[in-house]
């Protein structure tokens, strides 16, 4: 009996042991899960193994466990095109020694969680697009080696708790936007000379005795070069706002620009709000003695089912989870992201729309109305529908990004986005756009029956314009921003008939998203992957370019990109773009008159875009320039005949 005693308490402390470290592994699993939720865009499906379903997860792509395992200890997915944000939840990852994402499309901020990571010794986020400010409680990653942030959008100011990293040896801080002075404090050599000094700083790089390469160039940084740093290479600080002669600086007027002060902790202000408060002690003594006794009878109950003979022992699965477990996933919004875009309330929304009655547009995925501002503009509002039990946190990181990207366009052919609405109740989610009075370029050639108001100067004049438009998105501003989907619903006329490109469609993207993969990205091993993000519209200028041909020819021919009875546009074109003989076929029926120099550089144009010819590269500067100096859109020149309709447009127009 004494043996048998014994038997059961060795049996339970071990297989209590043994569930405990399967807790502490499931805990990991979550976090990488919550991981996978966060990136919807995977063009490589590096991810699709990713399910604790069918596999363990030291078999995943880019992981590697301890030789027990059961435990996470490297991350490394470097230069894979990942779109998404950082979950908080990595930080739960406890064992974690490498975290490396470098060269992705990550979005957001730096979770303060990665702190918790003791163990971690690399962390590399470069070349991504990481906003925000390097949390302070990086300087809890007291046997962190190397740290890499480079080629981000990181603002605000170096934390001072860097200094806590004796260990590290490699700071890359390069071509982000970070202000304010290098943090120096106390040497090393001070503090273990004068431990008792009081007025020796214990915080600063100074004290980081093992650190071998720090790069801080192409920043916003003021200030001196601190002594304890000098030995570094010059190009290290170069491109900054120093006191320096001997470096190359950014200009005086670029540094003033920048000088303004850095709310660099705004936004942990907002996220304390969904924090709730901390559990006493005897609290958690109950839970943690609670959840023993349950263990312990969870183990005994087995044991007694084996000792009555049961043929089959139960096998617990350390990376298993139910599927009914839905993750809750928390994601620190980025507060200035919108600080320079104006919020609407919906109450003045909804009086400046009628109620929401004044529709004038709607899709399974949207609605717009349209409505006047008291003492203002006439606006088009775009609501979205989607339900909010749908909505994520990383939705709402996107729907952020997506506003900050659509409010940088300030161009004559470009929508101006002039503001934005974000409610809890109701929830709302809408886009507040200057009002375009005439309606889509698709319905002036498609829907309305009298087309012949698009004559051929209007049309050449919108052409012109949008040229004039995609040249700016494409070349004057950075990163570039392209229309996701260029068509004629994605151009809109003023009365004056002047074009206006809007990109409504990459909504869907964020729609598609919520409705198709909410509650399952994860847990059944799904790949997310959103057909259009930030990064690939700043890349996919070549798209924008071969998408303006096929526009070029639905504006001049009246015909859609796309018909049952006669295929595609383009491949019906190539028979008429290259002979001068046939190309008037490609001319409207409905038009009268149009000018045969016109539609010759019109048809050169187009041949140039759709080249599959990889050394004839056609950019939107190129093309505008030439559309701009061979075109003549003066009325005098306008038509080639003087019919009564010519010369009635000459008298209005004049």
């Amino acid at each position: 009996m004494k043996l048998y005693t014994s038997l059961l308490l060795l049996g339970l402390v071990s297989s209590f042991s043994f569930v405990a470290s399967n807790i502490v592994a499931s805990n990991e699993v979550l976090a990488l899960k919550a991981f996978k939720e966060a990136v919807f865009e995977d063009p490589h499906q590096l991810l699709s193994n990713w399910n604790s379903l069918v596999s363990d997860p030291c078999d995943w792509y880019g992981l590697l466990c301890t030789p027990a395992q059961d435990h996470v200890i490297k991350i490394n997915i470097p230069g894979s095109s990942l779109g998404g944000f950082l979950a908080p939840e990595l930080g739960r990852i406890t064992y974690l020694q490498e975290l490396v994402l470098h060269g992705n499309n990550l979005l957001g901020t730096i979770p303060k969680e990665l702190g918790m990571l003791k163990y971690l010794k690399v962390l590399d986020l470069g070349m991504n697009q990481l906003s925000g400010s390097i949390p302070p409680e990086i300087g809890h990653l007291t046997q962190i080696m190397k740290i890499n942030l480079n080629s981000n959008g990181l603002t605000g100011r170096l934390p001072t708790e860097l200094g806590n990293l004796r260990y590290l040896q490699e700071l890359r801080l390069d071509r982000n936007k970070l202000q304010g002075p290098v943090p120096a404090g106390g040497s090393f050599a001070s503090n273990i000379a004068n431990p008792n000094d009081s007025n020796v700083t214990s915080t600063g790089l100074c004290r980081l005795s093992q650190l071998k390469v720090a790069d801080f160039s192409y920043n916003f940084i003021s200030g001196s070069i601190p002594k304890c740093l000098e030995h570094l290479p010059r190009s290290s600080f170069q491109g900054n706002c120093l006191r320096r002669k001997d470096v190359k600086q950014r200009t005086s007027a670029l540094c003033a620009a920048k000088s303004h002060p850095v709310a660099n902790t705004m936004h942990r202000s907002s996220e304390s709000k969904h924090q709730g408060p901390s559990k006493p002690a005897w609290l958690l003594a109950v839970e943690i003695v609670t959840g023993t006794m349950i263990c312990s009878l969870f183990v005994i109950a087995i044991l007694t089912a084996l000792r009555r003979g049961n043929n089959k022992a139960s096998i617990i699965i350390p990376w298993k989870k139910s599927t009914s477990e839905k993750d809750h996933i928390l994601v620190h919004i980025d507060t200035q992201l919108l600080k320079d875009v104006t919020r609407c309330s919906r109450q003045e929304l909804e009086v400046a729309c009628e109620d929401f009655s004044n529709i004038i547009g709607s899709s399974s995925d949207s609605l717009v109305y349209k409505g006047t501002i008291e003492g203002g503009p006439e606006i088009a509002v775009i609501s979205l529908c989607i339900k909010e039990e749908h909505w994520t946190g990383y939705l709402e990181l996107y729907f952020q990004r997506e506003v900050a990207d659509l409010a940088r366009l300030n161009h004559e052919n470009t929508g101006k986005l002039l503001g934005y609405c974000r409610e809890s109740n109701p929830f709302t989610r809408m886009l507040v756009f200057d009002y375009a009075s005439n309606g889509t370029l698709y319905e002036h050639l498609h829907c309305y029956e009298d087309r012949c108001q698009l004559t051929w100067r209007r049309r050449m004049i919108i052409i012109i314009g949008i040229a004039r438009g995609l040249k700016y998105l494409h070349t004057e501003i950075e990163p570039p921003f392209t229309i996701s989907e260029l068509n004629s619903n994605a151009v809109y006329l003023t009365e004056d008939f002047c074009p206006k490109l809007v990109d409504f469609e990459n909504w869907k993207t964020i729609l598609e998203r919520s409705e198709r993969n909410s509650g399952s990205i994860g847990s059944q091993g799904s790949v997310s992957a959103l057909s259009t993000t930030f990064e690939a519209r700043h890349l996919d200028t070549k798209g924008n370019v071969f998408a303006f041909a096929v526009l070029l020819l639905e504006i001049i021919s009246g015909r859609p990109p796309y018909c049952k009875d006669k295929g595609y546009l383009v491949d019906w074109a190539r028979d008429y773009i290259e002979k001068p003989e046939k190309m008037s076929h490609l001319v409207d029926p409905e038009l009268e008159h149009f000018r045969d120099d016109d539609l010759k550089v019109i048809c050169e144009v187009i041949t140039f875009c759709i080249s599959s010819d990889p050394t004839v590269h056609a950019s939107m500067q190129e093309i505008c320039s030439m559309l701009e100096s061979r075109i003549d859109t003066s009325i005098s020149l306008d038509f080639k005949s003087s019919s009564s309709l010519a010369w009635a447009e000459l008298a209005l127009s004049s």
